[in-house]
């Protein structure tokens, strides 16, 4: 068993599918293997729904609170997503605020 526990968020502006943040984030996974780190999820933010504010839960079917859970409960957070334009994409934004 891994000595320590990964969670990847994946900022894709695409809520399924493949995309290139699912590609680079196995790549991560595979060098933290290396050093017996596994990486047990990976959320696509996208794919829920996740309430602007700057509360840990903004009530009325936020899904953050269940996602920040997960994210406390991990040793190491991987945070990939898309740069659009020089920046993070909106779902990026919205979870570090």
């Amino acid at each position: 068993m891994p000595a320590l526990k990964a969670i990847a968020i994946n900022a894709s502006l695409k809520p399924d599918g493949e995309s290139s943040t699912d590609r680079m984030i196995a790549q991560i996974g595979k060098a933290l293997s290396k050093h017996d780190v596994a990486i047990s999820e990976t959320i696509r933010l996208a794919a829920h729904d996740i309430k602007p504010g700057v509360e840990s839960d903004m009530g009325g079917g936020d899904a953050w609170p269940a996602i920040r859970t997960k994210i406390l409960e991990a040793d190491i957070l991987v945070f990939g997503g898309p740069v659009w334009m020089g920046q993070p994409s909106s779902i990026a934004k919205r979870v570090c605020e």
